[in-house]
């Protein structure tokens, strides 16, 4: 893992350090989080988070500083439902909450669980 990537990872632990079922993979070239055993967050090289995401908020959460339309290779998008957060939009802790948090309540809907 990248120095970067390193950093992210240890905080996204803590973040989710709450939650009661999280198992992380290597997926998507980064350290993927699934929480209940679907895919919340992953921490990419660069730093950056790909945060997965209500498909009905996608256009809304995209106006988001450092928030882009999520990308599998150069111009291969991912579609509604993946965004990348950029390493410099999560220097703080309430800005990586805030995108874990959006990953979470996607999440509790598409698994059927309670916060």
């Amino acid at each position: 893992m990248t120095p970067e990537q390193t950093r992210l990872v240890d905080r996204v632990r803590t973040a989710l350090a709450e939650e009661s079922v999280v198992r992380e993979v290597s997926m998507f070239g980064g350290r993927s989080f699934m929480v209940r055993e679907k895919l919340a967050v992953c921490a990419l090289k660069s730093g950056a988070l790909l945060v997965r995401v209500d498909a009905d908020r996608h256009a809304e959460l995209l106006d988001r500083p450092g928030a882009a339309q999520a990308e599998m290779g150069a111009g291969r998008t991912m579609g509604p439902g993946w965004i990348e957060v950029a390493a410099a939009a999560l220097d703080s802790e309430a800005d990586l909450t805030c995108w874990v948090d959006v990953a979470l309540e996607h999440n509790r809907a598409v698994t059927g669980t309670r916060g």
